[in-house]
């Protein structure tokens, strides 16, 4: 096994050393939350015994660091029609729980990453994002849940959305010892040891072995990798326990296979209401006719009513009512892409509201207010309405032909 031992810096923070192969691997555990964190990276960089800086960063998160304005450059329309509104909203909510945590407690969760970053681009030192990229990481977290903890996981997203309440003191020491994409999601869930699989273990596996494969590219280096304290552990293990890391990250980096049910049962639907129609047109125009106005009275009604609570405009509202009952007899096209297509026609977001996004959205009052969590909203809501309506409509229209 390579050499590896247990030390600690004058601010507390575990340090582990390790050699793979010629190349030095010092391994500094952090608190997310922690200021003392972010000045031991500062001290540790500025000693200029390192090489080559680590952090645990992917792409994206990276990104949302070093270029805050990029918010300001994304494109709603394509988010909706890429299918990736949920993952919007779910990355804004995440958010939201750490502007509350930097608001109540004066911690800028992530610090001594920046730090790490900024000190990296001062001594002129490479810098290797390990983490693995968090589209990826909550979509496996998302296929690793049963339908019911998915639907309880969304349900408390949304919830989340009116609860402004501090984050408590046991969350906090939480976070000191673990994760914070761990902490954000499992705020939001039932259980978390579903969670733990795709968000901590995996991702350890996945830093294990970017750090491997920097390991060989780098020879005779000495590297600092900046990660978690709840990571440390499984990272150190999983160091001496992958052969192939190049194989690893491939196998990390899959997205989950998607199940074919999804796309099948919207058109079993489309068919089943389809046949219902004939049906009650062939016993009487009358019976015909009104399963039609059930049809158009309750899915056109709750996608309207989605869009109401999300504050839509009136004219995207009534947009709710008529495409509903269309849409949802066309599975390609859902009516919160109608209705958010709308929304932004009549409500188009300015500068200011991609600037004030992240900090609107950590109050739930927010949400409504800036343009661009309104239009996510009146997309996520009118989507449910219409939703709720298909099966709501398809059991009033059975009904009928059954009484």
């Amino acid at each position: 096994m390579p050499e590896q031992a247990l030390a600690t810096p004058p601010a507390g923070e575990p340090v582990v050393e390790t050699r793979i192969g010629d190349t030095r691997i010092t391994l500094l555990g952090t608190a997310h939350v922690s200021r003392k964190s972010a000045e031991t990276v500062q001290a540790m960089i500025d000693s200029g015994r390192y090489d080559l800086v680590a952090v645990e960063l992917c792409p994206s998160r990276h990104h949302a660091l070093t270029e805050p304005e990029a918010l300001a450059q994304m494109d709603l329309l394509q988010v909706f029609r890429q299918g990736k509104a949920a993952m919007v909203a779910a990355n804004l909510v995440m958010g939201a729980y750490q502007q509350r945590l930097a608001e109540q407690y004066g911690i800028e969760p992530g610090a001594e990453m920046r730090m790490a970053m900024n000190k990296a681009e001062e001594h002129g030192l490479p810098l290797v994002l390990i983490d693995r990229e968090i589209g990826t990481t909550l979509r496996r977290t998302s296929a690793n849940l049963s339908w019911w903890k998915r639907l309880n996981l969304f349900s408390g997203l949304l919830a989340s959305l009116f609860v402004s309440d501090d984050v408590d003191e046991e969350e906090i020491e939480k976070l000191k010892e673990g994760d914070v994409l761990e902490a954000a999601f499992a705020e939001f869930a039932h259980d978390r040891k579903d969670l733990y699989q795709p968000l901590i273990e995996e991702r350890d596996r996945y830093m294990a072995a970017k750090l491997l494969q920097t390991a060989r590219k780098h020879p005779d280096k000495h590297v600092l990798a900046v990660v978690g304290a709840g990571h440390l552990k499984g990272i150190v293990e999983h160091l001496h326990a992958i052969d192939d890391p190049e194989a690893e990250l491939e196998r990390l980096e899959q997205e989950p296979p998607r199940p074919v049910w999804p796309k099948v049962i919207p058109w079993v639907i489309v068919a089943l209401v389809l046949f219902g129609f004939w049906l009650g047109f062939s016993r009487s125009s009358d019976l015909g006719w009104q399963l039609v106005a059930d049809w158009v009275v309750i899915n056109g009604g709750l996608s309207a009513l989605g869009a109401l609570l999300a504050a839509a405009h009136p004219v995207t509202v009534i947009t709710a009512f008529l495409a509903a009952p269309i849409t949802s007899l066309n599975p390609t096209i859902g009516a919160g892409m109608v209705t958010a297509a709308v929304e932004l026609m009549l409500r188009k977001p300015q500068v200011r509201d991609f600037a004030s996004l992240r900090h609107d959205v950590a109050q739930w009052t927010g949400w409504w207010r800036n343009r661009v969590s309104r239009t996510l909203l009146v997309f996520l809501f009118s989507t449910l309405g219409s939703a709720v309506g298909t099966y709501l409509a398809g059991f009033r229209i059975f009904g009928r032909l059954a009484g």
